[in-house]
């Protein structure tokens, strides 16, 4: 006569198929669940006297002094990954809502994304993100940033971002060319960053990236997907320039902005980036609302910083002006040759500076 299996809990008589063993004993299904829990962290089951939660994960002791800690202020559970800290020198670890209640907001974590403000007028919006680094992931820095760019509006917001070693991402609300030359403070807000001691160009982390809303490439779906064919062929067909522009290595654009490659025609290079679906490409379209140029080295140079937001306006005007035959038609000459030189007075200084203007009529 065969041995009953009975639940060491309830002592319910099981069948073999019912029988859980557990840690050297024999359990139902309802009494394991009663007296165990299964980690979020590795998977594992534990007893319930071994069980740290704060009702919104549940970890085993063991994964607990591995990988986690609790908030200091609302004894949340938190990855060592994710803690935040007042200072350098501070021991308290903070969830990242008690984080920014206390060092008042200045700092965001990366996802964060606000809903657009828009500032200016006409129909094209600029956003930029700036990247610094080298002078602290200080919250008080970054206040100080915010102060000066938004006084009494919301303008611009900063951001922790991973490539950055020890410094933080300046990101605007989108604004027209002309408000962020005319009434955006940037000289003010480049001269108090220079003197915290960060850096931007002279870095091999920090870059500038510009977004552009689609709906000024067009009034149709079908207009912008054209025009932002021909700003891809622009950017592929005058690679060596515009990587002459950017201040950038080819090593630095592979890394954070490379190329697609060139191809015969417009169509031909929308077809072949709508198959790829990296950000991280010279021309980035996988955003919904914009396409982002990420071919920028970071500058804390204002006529820098004006030149390229200028460039970025003129290869979107002949994108949208020009056909496709007329854009494979168009040279760097050419282009550079048609700029009204009065309104992009910067971008003409600048590319004087790179030797970039052969063929500009005097």
């Amino acid at each position: 006569m065969s041995k009953k299996i009975v639940c060491c809990e309830c002592g319910e008589v099981l069948t073999p198929d019912e029988a859980i063993e557990f840690d050297g004993n024999i359990y139902c299904q309802s009494c394991l669940d009663d007296v165990t829990f299964v980690c979020d962290c590795c998977g594992e089951r534990a007893y319930n006297d071994d069980e740290i939660t704060d009702n919104n994960i549940s970890i085993c002791q063991s994964c607990y002094d591995s990988y986690y800690t609790r908030c200091d202020d609302c004894n949340r559970l938190i990855h060592n990954d994710d803690c935040y800290y007042l200072s350098d020198d501070d021991d308290y670890p903070y969830c990242h809502d008690c984080y920014m209640e206390r060092s008042g907001g200045s700092i965001r974590e990366y996802s964060y994304k606000p809903n657009p403000i828009f500032y200016g007028d006409g129909t094209r919006f600029m956003g930029v993100e700036l990247e610094v680094d080298e002078g602290g992931h200080s919250t008080s820095n970054a206040k100080k940033i915010m102060d000066i760019a938004n006084n009494d509006d919301d303008r611009l917001y900063v951001k922790s971002d991973g490539s950055i070693s020890d410094g933080f991402e300046m990101v605007t609300h989108p604004m027209s060319l002309d408000y962020h030359k005319n009434k955006m403070p940037w000289q003010s807000i480049m001269d108090e960053l220079i003197e915290m001691g960060y850096l931007s160009h002279k870095t091999s982390t920090c870059g500038l990236h510009v977004h552009v809303n689609r709906n000024s490439l067009g009034a149709s779906s079908t207009l912008q997907e054209d025009a932002v064919a021909r700003i891809l062929y622009f950017v592929e067909h005058n690679w060596d320039e515009m990587l002459m522009f950017s201040r950038r290595t080819e090593s630095a654009m592979q890394r954070w902005a490379a190329r697609y490659g060139a191809k015969e025609n417009p169509k031909a290079h929308i077809d072949d980036a709508k198959k790829d679906y990296s950000r991280y490409r010279c021309i980035n379209i996988q955003n919904y609302y914009t396409i982002e140029f990420r071919l920028f080295r970071g500058t804390l140079k204002y006529s820098t910083f004006i030149a390229t937001l200028q460039l970025v306006n003129e290869i979107c005007n002949v994108a949208v002006s020009l056909s496709d035959d007329e854009m494979t038609k168009l040279t760097w000459e050419k282009f550079v040759d048609g700029l009204d030189k009065e309104k992009n007075a910067e971008l003409i200084n600048y590319l004087g500076e790179r030797n970039l203007y052969n063929g500009m009529e005097e």
